[in-house]
């Protein structure tokens, strides 16, 4: 992966929780390229290298993809679900970053293949802390497959 590839696509339509995010990522300093949707169509464009993306390399995928639910246009579990339906992107870490504690979102989510489920913390430095768990966890522990 070269230095100008996307680390992490943050999907999120909130203004100040994508504000939040942010600043708790560039707080943390664990990432350097961090490439924002704020709506479903918009992510599945960059992931797939459709629309105003077109020009992107489907190899130089992100890292992780930090997914809201509750979007306009497409929402998170049909992302989700397009994702992971598609053997090019498949095995693409997503963690579900979302204010819905519902049982059932978080039972689809997992149905739906994705790895890890966290409800936003309202406070700060709690929502900071996550971001860093997050950062440190998926950029410097995870090892992914290697590109066939």
């Amino acid at each position: 992966m070269y230095s100008d590839a996307v680390e992490i696509l943050l999907v999120e339509d909130n203004p100040s929780d994508l504000e939040v995010a942010l600043r708790a990522l560039k707080e943390q300093n664990l990432c350097n390229n961090v490439q924002v949707a704020r709506d479903g169509e918009e992510a599945l464009d960059f992931i797939f290298c459709q629309g105003p993306y077109a020009n992107r390399r489907l190899d130089e995928l992100p890292r992780v993809i930090l997914l809201d639910l509750k979007l306009p246009l497409i929402d998170g579990l049909e992302v989700l679900r397009r994702i992971r339906a598609d053997p090019r992107t498949r095995h693409v870490p997503v963690v579900v970053l979302t204010s819905s504690t519902e049982e059932r979102d978080v039972v689809e989510s997992y149905a739906l293949g994705v790895n890890s489920y966290i409800a936003k913390p309202v406070d700060f430095d709690q929502f900071k802390d996550a971001m860093h768990t997050i950062g440190l966890y998926w950029l410097l522990l995870n090892r992914p497959p290697a590109k066939a």
